[in-house]
């Protein structure tokens, strides 16, 4: 298989943003990323594209010492951080240095700070680039205003179309069933976004060991690699779930408003910002299918799902609450497109509010105010609540979200839709049982409690070995005390605060009075 990263595309945004600087004659330049290689290629098309090939680019590490464009040792002995700044000064011609790791030697060396000062004003306008590369941002501050700063994030879709179109055409000559075309290299690239394309390699060759081929039946195998990266840090969880919005039981206008949205968010790129869908909120009772609803959203947009557990996020394992939110937010949003599932979200502040560190909590809410407003839009956030009424009223309002739904006790039709549904499930047909006898006896019950009623009555039948029967339902039924009445206070305040506040996910006639 070839160099995962090979020449990089010249229109991606990582070179448009290199090129900038080149030609503003940015004289300093220093580049975070963990992709060493793929730095060091832009550089060289930089040097193609840009100078015409007059700007060689030499690379210098403290291992490997100083290496000419070709790769071998530009001297004799391994020259250390200051010899090599030397080394530069005394260059003739123009030039691309990248001296990579060179931040270890800014923090303590005031000698090299200086030098690399000197150096500004003695390469400015000489056609000579010193380039900094590190994965972390460590900027000394007398050096901030000469010394140009590029954050270079993950690749984006031309520079994947690119990597991929090299890698394609490879593994074809390989002998490996491939699909070039425009639109699986796109839908590909899409599955890869977020991803390093070291990363993408690794993705490329997982999908080639397990399916010998690669076009878009091999897209989940692609995902893998992107759920490996999110686990890394322990606050996101990938949902390879495939809930179908089919099997979500009533919910008539939750599932309306997601299927009009969906052409919506699939045309995004097309589209005007404010236009393209952001997100739902979803409220209601527990168990009436709410995080059902965010896993058939996934679903629906035929996007993957990541879940971030506030809970954990407020727990301290992952240092500070404020820190580990903006670290999941920004993860997620590097592996766009994908629906983030932010569950539960005042659990969090409720547990915040019983400790000392208020202040987390305003940065937390002020950083998802912002985030919300100016996220990728390749994200569709779903978050889910049981008591809304603790959300502060600025992270609820229109423009937040795109709606706020109220997801409530499930109609008498809805009950028994559920109730097939759970059935069918199960490999059993629902036609054989008189189900609208089972009304009378479900009032008040959540879609978690018809669910339980059929698994209890499935391990009833199973005891006495022989089928499912309708008396097995009933008896179950019958001794089923639901939450809304053993909790009746609590889902009576859930229920009124959001009778005028939150659009209702189903039809409001059928509304259940619990006796």
């Amino acid at each position: 298989m070839s160099n995962p990263s090979a020449t990089p595309a010249a229109e991606s945004r990582a070179f448009a943003n290199l090129k900038e600087l080149f030609q503003a004659g940015r004289p300093l330049i220093y580049i975070r990323s963990p992709e060493e290689a793929r730095v060091h290629l832009l550089l060289n098309e930089a040097n193609a594209q840009i100078f015409s090939g007059k700007a060689p680019v030499w690379t210098w590490s403290l291992t490997d010492g100083l290496r000419q464009p070709d790769g071998s040792a530009g001297t004799k002995t391994l020259p250390g951080p200051r010899e090599v700044l030397d080394v530069i000064l005394g260059h003739k011609g123009p030039a691309i240095f990248e001296l990579r790791d060179f931040h270890e030697f800014l923090r303590d060396a005031p000698d090299i700070r200086r030098r690399l000062r000197d150096l500004y004003d003695r390469c400015l306008d000489t056609g000579k680039f010193i380039i900094i590369t590190s994965p972390l941002r460590v900027i000394p501050e007398e050096l901030q205003r000469q010394m140009a700063y590029l954050d270079l994030h993950s690749p984006d879709l031309p520079e994947l179309v690119s990597f991929l179109e090299r890698e394609l055409t490879s593994l074809g000559q390989q002998g490996v069933a491939v699909d070039s075309s425009a639109g699986a290299l796109y839908q590909m690239a899409r599955a890869l976004q977020g991803l390093t394309l070291t990363e993408s390699h690794h993705a490329l060759r997982r999908a080639v060991a397990v399916a010998q081929r690669i076009d878009e039946t091999t897209l989940p195998l692609l995902l893998e690699e992107k759920k490996l990266l999110v686990n890394k840090t322990g606050l996101i969880e990938y949902i390879a779930d495939g809930t179908e919005i089919g099997h979500v039981g009533g919910l008539e206008y939750l599932k309306q408003w997601l299927m009009e949205r969906r052409r919506l968010f699939l045309e995004r790129e097309s589209l005007a910002a404010e236009i393209v869908p952001k997100g739902l909120l979803v409220m209601g009772v527990s168990g009436c299918g709410k995080s059902l609803c965010v896993k058939s959203i996934a679903s629906c947009f035929n996007l993957p799902l990541y879940r971030i557990d506030m809970i954990e996020v407020f727990s301290g394992r992952h240092g500070s609450p404020d820190g580990a939110f903006v670290e999941a937010c920004r993860t997620v949003e590097s592996v766009a497109p994908a629906v983030v599932w932010f569950d539960e979200i005042e659990m969090g502040i409720t547990a915040q509010l019983t400790g000392d560190a208020q202040a987390d909590l305003g940065r937390i809410f002020a950083f998802f105010l912002t985030w919300m407003q100016e996220k990728a839009r390749g994200l569709f956030v779903a978050a889910t609540a049981n008591r809304i009424d603790l959300l502060p009223a600025e992270m609820i309002r229109k423009g937040r979200f795109d709606e706020v739904f109220f997801v409530d006790l499930p109609t008498d039709v809805e009950r028994i839709e559920i109730f097939r549904i759970h059935l069918q499930k199960r490999g059993i047909d629902p036609a054989q049982f008189q189900l609208d006898r089972l009304k009378k006896f479900t009032k008040g019950w959540s879609g978690a409690e018809v669910e339980q009623c059929v698994v209890s009555a499935m391990t009833a039948a199973k005891l006495h070995d022989r089928p499912l029967q309708d008396d097995d339902i009933l008896n179950v039924a019958s001794g089923i005390v639901p939450l809304s009445k053993t909790m009746r206070e609590q889902v009576d305040h859930i229920r009124s605060w959001a009778y005028d506040r939150a659009v209702r996910a189903s039809p409001r006639e059928g509304n259940i009075a619990v006796s």
